[in-house]
């Protein structure tokens, strides 16, 4: 990293704007990040003056600064602003997600869309990179040939195409003291271990950062059974443990926290509740033709030993993992309302809390939107846990990044 780059990101400005505050073209600018050109002197007192200008942000001891790439609704957002991170950047292609996204965070900056579009030396410096990432499989198909022919390769051969490549490249271009990843339980068995093996490969060996991974059930901070793992990783090594976690013990919240309670107790909100008494909408409620449907075909694979059909829930109950696909019929979680009377589903704001989300959070969208938005989200708690161990270790690595800022003169 030459003097001009490293002035750039102090400076907190991307390809583009640097352009436009020092009025030349962009190709200008990244041929002097390539080290292709030198940028007179008069450039370089402009981007000091700009540090100047900022310098009490990158001195502060008490935060640090993340991107959120595949963002959702901002779950992993929350998380990391409640350890005391900054967000500077955020990636998103879903428009629906976007509306909500944006509804709960009105950021001054538009949301980039699909991340593969996205140059990498257009983010701003960071701290932190956080990522739910897909899983996808990645082809070894490229990487034989050139092993035969005695060819190197890099980490784009084995996960180009993959979205996993756009975290990879944004890794190697802006080297952020750590990231925090995560993804569905079974990352590690997917395509035979081998999707697994080639992500910590490309993140440890040839990027060179120390990984830490496990898989942690949200049930132990909301009532809902949800295992994902979690991938933390380290530019340098530190004194990072997973078990430092505070983790409650599993169950203490059940369905009885996050239901209405249909009491009067809280305000009717929107077309979730209705009445004095904040009733949930009879709209949630199963139609006979549905609950007799799921009734049967639950009987019919119980017949055959298998373990197919609804959940049904109580006050008491932990829930099944709440999915993507619950706007189709809710049969993962129903609430039983008694004898005689048929189930309902929850209602979007019931989902929100599930997921860890306060009733401050704003649902802008349609429900059927809704239900995908909190299936695909991240249990919150549990990565603001995450987030909180990984703080000190942070801001003991971008410590060094202060002191380098300090030095610049």
């Amino acid at each position: 990293m030459n003097d001009f780059e490293i002035l750039l990101r102090k400076a907190g400005y991307t390809v583009p704007q640097a352009a436009q505050h020092l009025d030349y073209s962009e190709g200008h600018i990244y041929r002097w990040i390539r080290g292709e050109e030198k940028p007179r002197e008069a450039i370089l007192r402009l981007l000091k003056l700009e540090i100047d200008r900022i310098r009490p942000l990158y001195q502060s001891d008490e935060s640090f600064t993340f991107i959120d790439l595949f963002a959702g609704i901002g779950g992993l957002r929350k998380a990391m602003e409640e350890a005391g991170g900054r967000c500077v950047m955020t990636s998103e292609w879903d428009k629906f997600a976007q509306q909500t996204y944006l509804a709960n965070f009105p950021d001054n900056r538009p949301i980039a869309g699909d991340i593969r579009e996205v140059d990498e030396y257009s983010i701003p410096d960071h701290d932190v990179l956080v990522a739910g990432f897909p899983c996808q499989p990645f082809s070894i198909a490229g990487v034989s040939k050139k092993n035969a022919l005695g060819r190197l390769h890099g980490f784009d051969d084995e996960t180009q195409g993959t979205l996993f490549f756009d975290v990879l490249r944004i890794l190697q271009a802006h080297r952020p003291a750590a990231f925090l990843l995560e993804n569905v339980k079974n990352l590690k068995s997917h395509d035979g271990g081998r999707t697994f093996e080639v992500i910590r490969r490309k993140l440890e060996e040839e990027l060179g950062y120390t990984l830490h991974t496990r898989v942690i059930d949200a049930a132990h901070f909301v009532p809902q059974h949800r295992e994902r793992i979690v991938i933390v990783g380290f530019r340098e090594e530190v004194a990072f443990s997973f078990d430092e976690m505070e983790i409650p013990e599993r169950g203490q919240r059940v369905m009885r926290d996050i239901l209405h309670p249909e009491d009067g107790t809280e305000q009717a909100e929107g077309h979730y509740t209705t009445g004095d008494e904040a009733e949930v909408s009879p709209k949630y409620t199963l139609s006979d033709k549905l609950w007799n449907y799921l009734q049967n075909y639950a009987a019919k694979h119980r017949a055959k030993g298998n373990g197919f059909g609804f959940g049904l829930v109580n006050k008491d109950s932990v829930a099944r993992t709440l999915s993507a696909r619950y706007y189709k019929d809710g049969s993962e979680i129903l609430v039983d309302r008694g004898a005689g009377r048929n189930p309902r589903r929850l209602t979007p704001r019931e989902c929100a809390r599930l997921m860890g989300y306060d009733d401050s959070f704003r649902i802008p969208v349609s429900d059927t939107q809704a239900y995908k938005q909190f299936g695909n989200s991240v249990a919150v708690p549990v990565f603001a846990e995450v987030a909180r161990i990984m703080r000190p270790h942070i801001l003991e690595l971008s410590g060094k990044n202060k002191e380098l800022f300090a030095n610049l003169g």
